[in-house]
Protein backbone atom coordinates (compact mmCIF):
# COMPACT_ATOMS: atom_id res chain seq x y z
CA UNK A 1 0.00 0.00 0.00
CA UNK A 2 1.78 3.06 -1.03
CA UNK A 3 -0.74 5.17 0.61
CA UNK A 4 -3.09 5.43 3.54
CA UNK A 5 -6.38 6.03 2.52
CA UNK A 6 -8.54 7.24 5.84
CA UNK A 7 -12.53 7.72 5.83
CA UNK A 8 -14.25 8.39 8.74
CA UNK A 9 -15.98 5.01 8.16
CA UNK A 10 -12.29 3.46 8.20
CA UNK A 11 -10.65 5.69 10.88
CA UNK A 12 -14.18 4.25 12.97
CA UNK A 13 -13.00 0.50 12.68
CA UNK A 14 -9.63 0.82 13.42
CA UNK A 15 -10.37 2.64 16.39
CA UNK A 16 -13.14 -0.07 17.12
CA UNK A 17 -10.89 -2.94 16.32
CA UNK A 18 -7.67 -3.07 14.17
CA UNK A 19 -8.35 -6.26 13.20
CA UNK A 20 -11.85 -5.59 11.44
CA UNK A 21 -9.94 -2.56 9.52
CA UNK A 22 -7.75 -5.07 8.21
CA UNK A 23 -10.30 -7.43 7.33
CA UNK A 24 -12.32 -4.28 5.13
CA UNK A 25 -9.28 -1.92 4.09
CA UNK A 26 -6.52 -4.41 3.39
CA UNK A 27 -8.17 -7.79 2.51
CA UNK A 28 -11.11 -6.81 1.44
CA UNK A 29 -13.04 -9.40 2.44
CA UNK A 30 -16.98 -9.94 1.23
CA UNK A 31 -19.49 -8.80 4.96
CA UNK A 32 -23.15 -10.17 5.33
CA UNK A 33 -25.48 -7.63 4.01
CA UNK A 34 -27.03 -5.59 6.80
CA UNK A 35 -30.56 -4.99 7.16
CA UNK A 36 -29.59 -1.86 9.43
CA UNK A 37 -27.10 -0.15 6.81
CA UNK A 38 -30.24 -1.32 4.01
CA UNK A 39 -32.64 1.16 5.83
CA UNK A 40 -29.97 3.88 5.95
CA UNK A 41 -29.14 3.51 2.49
CA UNK A 42 -32.67 3.50 1.63
CA UNK A 43 -33.66 6.87 3.62
CA UNK A 44 -30.49 8.81 2.55
CA UNK A 45 -31.13 8.16 -1.28
CA UNK A 46 -34.66 9.19 -0.73
CA UNK A 47 -33.76 12.40 1.38
CA UNK A 48 -31.04 12.89 -1.64
CA UNK A 49 -33.92 12.68 -3.83
CA UNK A 50 -36.26 14.95 -2.36
CA UNK A 51 -34.01 17.76 -2.93
CA UNK A 52 -34.71 17.44 -6.70
CA UNK A 53 -38.30 18.12 -6.61
CA UNK A 54 -39.23 21.94 -6.25
CA UNK A 55 -39.36 23.72 -2.92
CA UNK A 56 -42.91 23.74 -2.82
CA UNK A 57 -42.97 20.00 -3.17
CA UNK A 58 -40.60 18.46 -0.83
CA UNK A 59 -42.79 17.10 1.64
CA UNK A 60 -43.60 14.25 3.89
CA UNK A 61 -46.19 13.71 1.29
CA UNK A 62 -43.90 13.87 -1.90
CA UNK A 63 -41.34 11.61 0.07
CA UNK A 64 -43.20 8.86 0.95
CA UNK A 65 -44.34 9.19 -2.96
CA UNK A 66 -40.82 8.72 -4.32
CA UNK A 67 -40.09 5.82 -1.44
CA UNK A 68 -41.41 3.07 -3.44
CA UNK A 69 -39.50 3.72 -6.27
CA UNK A 70 -36.21 4.11 -5.06
CA UNK A 71 -36.57 1.25 -2.60
CA UNK A 72 -36.94 -0.86 -6.27
CA UNK A 73 -34.05 0.38 -7.40
CA UNK A 74 -32.17 -0.53 -4.04
CA UNK A 75 -33.74 -4.15 -4.59
CA UNK A 76 -32.57 -3.92 -8.22
CA UNK A 77 -28.79 -3.87 -7.04
CA UNK A 78 -29.38 -6.35 -4.10
CA UNK A 79 -31.98 -8.83 -4.90
CA UNK A 80 -30.91 -10.59 -1.82
CA UNK A 81 -31.96 -8.35 -0.14
CA UNK A 82 -35.78 -9.63 -0.94
CA UNK A 83 -35.42 -12.93 1.40
CA UNK A 84 -34.28 -10.41 4.32
CA UNK A 85 -37.08 -8.37 4.74
CA UNK A 86 -39.67 -10.84 6.18
CA UNK A 87 -42.40 -8.47 6.32
CA UNK A 88 -42.24 -5.49 3.71
CA UNK A 89 -44.83 -3.59 5.45
CA UNK A 90 -43.29 -3.68 8.69
CA UNK A 91 -40.22 -2.21 6.34
CA UNK A 92 -41.99 0.74 4.84
CA UNK A 93 -43.60 1.76 7.64
CA UNK A 94 -40.40 1.92 9.94
CA UNK A 95 -38.83 4.06 6.96
CA UNK A 96 -41.73 6.24 6.94
CA UNK A 97 -41.23 6.77 10.81
CA UNK A 98 -37.93 7.90 9.96
CA UNK A 99 -38.58 10.13 7.11
CA UNK A 100 -41.17 11.88 9.24
CA UNK A 101 -39.16 12.35 12.14
CA UNK A 102 -36.77 14.14 9.79
CA UNK A 103 -39.63 16.82 8.70
CA UNK A 104 -39.73 17.62 12.38
CA UNK A 105 -36.30 18.79 12.38
CA UNK A 106 -35.97 20.66 8.57
CA UNK A 107 -38.49 22.53 6.36
CA UNK A 108 -36.34 21.49 3.06
CA UNK A 109 -38.60 23.95 1.26
CA UNK A 110 -37.46 26.39 2.53
CA UNK A 111 -33.91 26.54 1.47
CA UNK A 112 -31.13 24.74 -0.97
CA UNK A 113 -29.09 22.04 -0.46
CA UNK A 114 -25.89 23.08 -2.59
CA UNK A 115 -24.64 19.99 -2.38
CA UNK A 116 -25.63 16.36 -2.06
CA UNK A 117 -23.68 13.19 -1.30
CA UNK A 118 -20.67 15.21 -2.36
CA UNK A 119 -17.31 13.68 -2.28
CA UNK A 120 -14.39 15.66 -0.46
CA UNK A 121 -10.81 14.66 -0.71
CA UNK A 122 -7.25 15.88 0.44
CA UNK A 123 -3.88 14.72 0.72
CA UNK A 124 -3.56 14.97 4.87
CA UNK A 125 0.48 14.47 4.20
CA UNK A 126 2.58 12.55 1.33
CA UNK A 127 1.45 8.89 3.23
CA UNK A 128 -1.67 9.80 3.70
CA UNK A 129 -5.28 10.17 1.87
CA UNK A 130 -8.25 11.69 3.68
CA UNK A 131 -12.02 11.77 2.01
CA UNK A 132 -15.42 11.01 2.41
CA UNK A 133 -18.55 11.21 1.43
CA UNK A 134 -21.09 14.73 2.95
CA UNK A 135 -24.50 13.81 2.78
CA UNK A 136 -25.33 17.29 2.46
CA UNK A 137 -23.24 20.63 2.37
CA UNK A 138 -25.53 24.06 2.54
CA UNK A 139 -23.92 27.50 1.23
CA UNK A 140 -26.13 29.95 2.35
CA UNK A 141 -26.42 33.46 0.11
CA UNK A 142 -24.14 35.16 2.53
CA UNK A 143 -21.16 32.58 2.30
CA UNK A 144 -21.59 30.79 5.38
CA UNK A 145 -21.54 26.79 5.15
CA UNK A 146 -22.96 24.33 7.33
CA UNK A 147 -22.48 20.62 6.69
CA UNK A 148 -25.17 18.51 7.29
CA UNK A 149 -25.31 14.63 7.90
CA UNK A 150 -28.37 12.16 8.02
CA UNK A 151 -28.34 9.49 10.98
CA UNK A 152 -30.98 6.82 10.94
CA UNK A 153 -30.14 5.87 14.40
CA UNK A 154 -30.27 7.45 18.12
CA UNK A 155 -28.21 10.36 19.11
CA UNK A 156 -25.46 9.39 21.46
CA UNK A 157 -25.44 9.31 25.17
CA UNK A 158 -24.13 12.59 26.84
CA UNK A 159 -20.70 12.03 26.96
CA UNK A 160 -20.30 10.40 24.02
CA UNK A 161 -20.95 13.80 21.64
CA UNK A 162 -17.16 14.52 21.04
CA UNK A 163 -16.93 11.13 19.10
CA UNK A 164 -19.99 11.28 16.83
CA UNK A 165 -18.59 15.00 15.79
CA UNK A 166 -15.07 13.93 14.71
CA UNK A 167 -16.91 12.56 11.35
CA UNK A 168 -17.73 15.55 10.84
CA UNK A 169 -15.08 17.63 11.39
CA UNK A 170 -13.23 15.47 9.56
CA UNK A 171 -15.02 17.44 6.65
CA UNK A 172 -14.92 20.44 7.78
CA UNK A 173 -11.22 19.97 7.98
CA UNK A 174 -11.12 19.11 3.96
CA UNK A 175 -13.21 21.63 3.34
CA UNK A 176 -10.93 24.22 5.08
CA UNK A 177 -8.12 22.53 4.04
CA UNK A 178 -9.21 22.71 0.31
CA UNK A 179 -11.51 25.89 -0.06
CA UNK A 180 -10.08 28.45 2.39
CA UNK A 181 -13.38 28.80 4.51
CA UNK A 182 -14.42 27.28 8.13
CA UNK A 183 -17.91 26.09 8.03
CA UNK A 184 -20.07 27.64 10.05
CA UNK A 185 -22.69 24.60 11.18
CA UNK A 186 -21.93 21.14 11.97
CA UNK A 187 -25.46 19.09 12.38
CA UNK A 188 -25.71 15.46 12.73
CA UNK A 189 -29.95 15.13 12.48
CA UNK A 190 -31.23 11.70 14.29
CA UNK A 191 -33.99 10.14 12.99
CA UNK A 192 -33.89 7.43 15.20
CA UNK A 193 -35.18 9.75 18.09
CA UNK A 194 -35.78 12.98 17.17
CA UNK A 195 -33.04 14.65 18.14
CA UNK A 196 -30.47 17.45 16.92
CA UNK A 197 -26.29 17.46 17.43
CA UNK A 198 -24.73 20.60 16.42
CA UNK A 199 -21.50 22.56 16.25
CA UNK A 200 -19.87 25.50 15.43
CA UNK A 201 -16.00 24.50 14.94
CA UNK A 202 -13.21 26.55 16.02
CA UNK A 203 -10.15 26.70 14.09
CA UNK A 204 -8.75 25.06 17.01
CA UNK A 205 -11.14 22.06 16.68
CA UNK A 206 -10.06 21.32 13.20
CA UNK A 207 -6.24 21.51 14.30
CA UNK A 208 -6.97 19.33 16.66
CA UNK A 209 -8.58 16.45 14.55
CA UNK A 210 -5.89 16.88 12.15
CA UNK A 211 -3.53 15.80 14.86
CA UNK A 212 -5.53 13.11 15.99
CA UNK A 213 -5.82 11.68 12.34
CA UNK A 214 -1.58 12.37 12.07
CA UNK A 215 -1.97 9.91 15.00
CA UNK A 216 -4.54 7.40 13.73
CA UNK A 217 -2.43 7.29 10.45
CA UNK A 218 0.57 6.37 12.18
CA UNK A 219 -0.23 3.82 13.75
CA UNK A 220 -2.44 2.28 10.68
CA UNK A 221 1.15 2.48 9.34
CA UNK A 222 2.94 0.91 12.20
CA UNK A 223 0.34 -1.98 12.01
CA UNK A 224 1.42 -2.30 8.03
CA UNK A 225 4.70 -2.66 9.01
CA UNK A 226 4.44 -5.37 11.29
CA UNK A 227 1.79 -6.82 10.12
CA UNK A 228 0.09 -6.89 13.60
CA UNK A 229 -3.97 -6.11 14.18
CA UNK A 230 -4.50 -6.29 17.94
CA UNK A 231 -8.33 -7.59 18.15
CA UNK A 232 -10.66 -5.55 20.40
CA UNK A 233 -13.11 -8.08 21.34
CA UNK A 234 -16.50 -5.71 22.56
CA UNK A 235 -20.23 -6.04 22.13
CA UNK A 236 -19.82 -5.15 18.28
CA UNK A 237 -18.51 -8.35 17.92
CA UNK A 238 -21.83 -10.02 17.77
CA UNK A 239 -22.85 -8.05 14.41
CA UNK A 240 -19.33 -8.30 13.06
CA UNK A 241 -19.35 -10.32 9.90
CA UNK A 242 -15.62 -11.77 10.51
CA UNK A 243 -16.18 -12.95 13.88
CA UNK A 244 -15.70 -16.74 12.92
CA UNK A 245 -12.75 -15.84 11.54
CA UNK A 246 -10.92 -13.65 14.10
CA UNK A 247 -8.54 -14.95 16.46
CA UNK A 248 -10.29 -13.29 19.67
CA UNK A 249 -12.62 -16.42 18.64
CA UNK A 250 -10.57 -19.25 17.03
CA UNK A 251 -7.36 -19.13 18.94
Amino acid sequence: MSKVRLSPSRISDFNNCPQLYKYRAIDQLPEKISVDAERGTLVHSILHDLFDSPALERTLHKTLEILPDIWEKQLAEKPELRTLISDEKEWSDRVASLLSTYFLLEEPETFEATSREIHVEMDLRDDVYLHGYVDRLDVAPTGEVRIVDYKTGKAPKPGWEEKALFQLRIYALIYWRTQGVMPKLLQLLYLGDGKVLKNTPTEADLIGAEKSLMVIADQILLALTTDEWKPKPSRLCDWCSFKEICPAFTT
